[in-house]
């Protein structure tokens, strides 16, 4: 975490009043939060397969249990970023930790397909007030000439959540099942939970005087969406969401049937999924602080596009494995950036990044669905239509956002 020192000649007297209670371990904390919860949520899709057996279904059936999950949890932001504004951050982050863990602890118990997949949505509602308040409270903390890189370690934490959840889900599941995947990732937020409590590295951040009524809430979110600005941000959050979760969710199924890979070696092929952004999120933030977001995020939707292409064509497994990592790399030049702009709209923060999530998880859950549409045409035709749509998108944010350049 940066030197409080260091973001002295920027501060707001509200964020010099935070700033002034921030404990040093409250970065390492949320991004060990969202690594947990994107490993969680990540740990699913590549092993579909062995859910469907475990249960006596098919793949299609249990891979509802993806959107189950992120479909919620998307809908869910949009009460518990108006809850932050109220309440402060800190209840609402540790009470969402608290729910996850206890949630995920009783999922492994699920004995039907159906019994899982109602756990997914209950565990989304109760999971889904940790990161994307984390990401307001550091909109709080940081201005937003710095902002990139502490994002950058966020996102950087969910990154590395998804590239072990996918990895490490595939590879332990053969020797500890998958209620014992649930069961440690729950052992991981009690742990959490002590630090959180006994360190106190959360602070408490100010809450209003007076409780806005719901209709101004409510107005709160098309004031974000009234502005060309929010519009275009908040729809390239949408696709981007899209594009790279249909990818994704239908990755081991994919590499199952072209390569006819078990589970260690769909975890293996996935091992780079996700290391870009635990590698490289804060250098990625600290580049857009610099040099600003107009050629970042056109860049990271362009190669998204060329790797959806190239998983269309006869490549060779090694081949295969390197084009799903630098597929994570298009993620994580695009949705840190667009996370910035959203930290930056006008109104209350907690609900621009309530918003935000909604739209990504949301996002996140439509891609599944709508490659698995495509699947009956098989997976290069799929691969294909992702990938041209996603080429036209990169075309079009070259001057949507022209105008995001460093200040």
């Amino acid at each position: 975490m940066p030197h409080r020192n260091a973001l002295s000649a920027s501060k707001t007297p509200d964020q010099e009043k935070v700033l002034a209670a921030v404990p040093r371990g409250l970065l390492p904390l949320l991004t060990a939060a969202a690594f947990l919860i994107f490993a969680q949520a990540f740990m699913i899709a590549p092993i579909l397969p062995q859910l469907a057996r475990a249960f006596g279904t098919t793949p299609g059936t249990a891979g509802l249990a993806v959107p189950a999950y992120l479909v919620p949890y998307g809908v869910m932001t949009l009460v518990w970023g108006p809850l932050s504004d109220r309440v402060g951050r800190r209840p609402v982050i540790l009470g969402s930790l608290a729910a996850f863990t206890i949630l995920t602890a009783v999922t492994a118990l699920a004995d039907s397909a159906g019994t899982f997949i109602g756990m997914r949505v209950i565990t989304a509602i109760g999971a889904s007030g940790v990161v994307p308040i984390a990401l307001a409270l550091i909109g709080d903390v940081f201005p937003f000439a710095r902002r990139g890189r502490a994002l950058g370690w966020l996102f950087g934490g969910m990154a590395g959540g998804i590239a072990v959840g996918s990895t490490a889900g595939a590879l332990a599941e053969p020797y500890i099942g998958w209620p014992g995947l649930f069961l440690t990732v729950a052992a991981g937020g009690v742990l959490l939970l002590v630090v959180a409590l006994a360190a106190r590295v959360l602070p408490a951040t100010s809450r209003p005087a007076t409780v806005p009524p719901l209709r101004a809430v409510a107005a709160g979110y098309r004031s974000l969406l009234r502005s060309a600005r929010g519009r275009r941000t908040y729809s390239f959050v949408l696709f981007n969401a899209v594009l790279h979760s249909g990818i994704y969710t239908w990755l081991g199924l994919y590499l199952t049937q072209r390569f006819a890979l078990g589970p260690v070696g769909i975890g293996l092929a996935l091992l780079g999924y996700g290391i870009p952004g635990f590698l490289l999120g804060p250098l990625v933030g600290h580049l857009a602080d610099r040099y600003g977001r107009a050629r970042i995020i056109p860049t990271g939707v362009a190669l998204a596009a060329a790797c959806a292409l190239l998983l269309a064509t006869e490549l060779p497994l090694p081949a295969a494995a390197l084009t799903i990592t630098a597929l994570s790399l298009g993620y994580d030049m695009t949705q840190p950036p667009l996370g910035g702009i959203v930290t930056d709209l006008p109104g209350h923060r907690g609900q621009a990044m309530g918003l935000n999530v909604f739209t990504l998880f949301t996002g996140f859950g439509l891609g599944s669905l709508a490659f698995q549409a495509l699947l009956p045409t098989g997976f290069t035709t799929a691969f294909t239509i992702f990938g041209v749509i996603a080429l036209i998108a990169a075309a079009l944010a070259v001057p949507l956002f022209r105008g995001e350049r460093a200040r």
